[in-house]
């Protein structure tokens, strides 16, 4: 998507509409979706060590036959053997979902056959699986045990199998858009989708920042007071504050920024009002 003369805010609207949501495995999560979340509204499903591989593919099937295109993470930390995959590849494929998000996962008390990210890609593509998206993650804040050597060419080793990167969540849009422009510089030509939180409440956002290894991101808001108490006072944090500053890059040639993907935290009525509002009025 290029920006386009009109300014922004036609951009913004167009950005907000096309966004995807990212939900948590829950119990209740299924009918949270169906009540609030519209239909042409791609969804990724996440996996945590709590509920494990097989809680993510069943929420994927019944997000699936409920008629929403669906992204099940696979977790290299989760997957326990290549039969394992194999029959979570099948799952997917009798369900149609041909789209899957690969990650390295949470490390477990018993370390299965896949160490990491590019393990589990290496294995998913062995197995013959068929999927026509595969996404990968983005790390534009570096990783706390990961130098960023080693994180540049673990991206582009894992780039190679797949067709599309999403960011972890970052609020400085400034960072977000070097580390894109250094990426397409390093030769790693996929589409980036800027990961960003969605209408979540304060706690739950400062709850973010502590727990997902975001506290480069934390830091920028503490260092900048004005700035902290307009993403964390009641109602003053939403996703469109991190969108509007990318927005005019989107297409350009000296990055590969091509939208936003949003984690919704399981928030989605406030997510999806704001997007219903900023889609249609452009604000």
């Amino acid at each position: 998507m290029k920006a386009r003369r009109g300014g922004p805010r036609v951009d913004l609207s167009r950005a907000v509409r096309d966004v995807g949501y990212e939900v948590i495995p829950f119990k209740k999560t299924a009918d949270a979706v169906r009540a609030h979340v519209p239909r042409d509204v791609s969804l990724t499903v996440t996996a945590s060590p709590a509920k494990g591989q097989d809680a993510t593919i069943d929420l994927a099937e019944r997000l699936a036959a409920d008629g929403y295109t669906v992204t099940p993470h696979l977790s290299a930390q989760l997957v326990r053997d290549r039969v394992h995959l194999q029959d979570v590849v099948a799952r997917c494929r009798a369900a149609g979902v041909r789209s899957v998000f690969v990650v390295g996962g949470d490390r477990t008390e018993t370390p299965g056959p896949f160490p990491d990210a590019l393990a589990l890609l290496r294995e998913v593509h062995d197995v013959g699986h068929g999927f026509t998206r595969i996404g990968v993650g983005g790390h534009p804040e570096g990783h706390p045990s990961v130098g960023p050597d080693v994180l540049l060419q673990a991206l582009r080793a894992k780039a190679a199998l797949a067709t599309h990167i999403t960011t972890q969540i970052v609020f400085d849009h400034e960072v977000i858009l070097r580390w894109a422009r250094d990426v397409k510089r390093q030769g790693i030509d996929l589409p980036v989708h800027v990961g960003v939180p969605g209408a979540v409440t304060r706690q739950k956002l400062l709850r973010v920042c502590g727990g997902l290894g975001i506290g480069e991101s934390a830091k920028f808001l503490a260092k900048q007071q004005k700035m902290f108490w307009r993403f964390f006072v009641p109602g003053g944090y939403h996703p469109g504050r991190i969108i509007k500053g990318l927005v005019p890059h989107l297409g350009r040639d000296d990055n590969n920024l091509a939208g936003f993907h949003v984690f919704t935290f399981n928030d989605l009525e406030p997510t999806e009002q704001w997007r219903q509002r900023v889609g249609s009025l452009g604000g």
